[in-house]
């Protein structure tokens, strides 16, 4: 009797740690969860834009090899970088990886911005002075992309075609033809 009194006591001396352990597990699983859109300016999951167009890129979230690395987003600023002309349309694949942080830093320089291979706020902004509405039909907005005329690289400038929901999420398609994808930092479909 004196054996199992000694082990019910070690079980019980053992379950407090645990189960304090496991709380703690839970609780920084809990505030670990991301938002729904992590590295978003506006937390939002999706590019999103309100009112006239030419603003609407001017408080997207970070893309890079780091941060929503892997999404949809992550394609629509590769798109960006194949219009002006600093990625191919074979390296449109969704995966922000070597080849897109070089062309990222590349437009970074020449836009007069700090080249860090992170396409942020001030990326952003500077590749939305490129979107013009070109129609706005049941409150959707069709829009084209203009890239940049006499890149430095090697590329043509092209354009693209993007449209805004009536609840403001952006949806684009792909040079080669594929789309339309929506615009979410949360996943990669393109």
């Amino acid at each position: 009797m004196s054996s199992l009194h000694s082990v019910r006591r070690v079980l019980r001396r053992a379950a407090v740690p645990a189960v304090g352990a496991a709380l703690a597990i839970g609780i920084n699983v809990t505030l670990a969860t991301p938002a729904a859109a992590s590295g978003s300016y506006t937390g939002l999951a999706y590019v999103h834009g309100t009112g006239g167009v030419s603003d609407d890129f001017d408080d997207e979230g970070v893309v890079n090899v780091g941060t929503h690395r892997s999404s949809n987003v992550t394609c629509l600023w590769q798109t960006v970088l194949w219009a002006n002309g600093y990625l191919p349309s074979s390296g449109i694949d969704g995966i922000f990886g070597d080849q897109t942080d070089a062309a990222t830093r590349n437009f970074q320089r020449d836009k007069g911005l700090g080249a860090d291979g992170s396409a942020g706020r001030n990326s952003w902004t500077k590749a939305g002075d490129k979107l013009a509405q070109t129609d706005n039909q049941n409150g959707w907005r069709y829009v084209v992309y203009r890239g940049a005329k006499g890149s430095r690289s090697s590329y043509s400038a092209h354009e693209f075609v993007l449209q805004r929901s009536p609840d403001g999420n952006f949806r684009f398609y792909l040079p080669q033809g594929g789309g339309p994808y929506w615009a979410t930092y949360n996943s990669r479909s393109c």
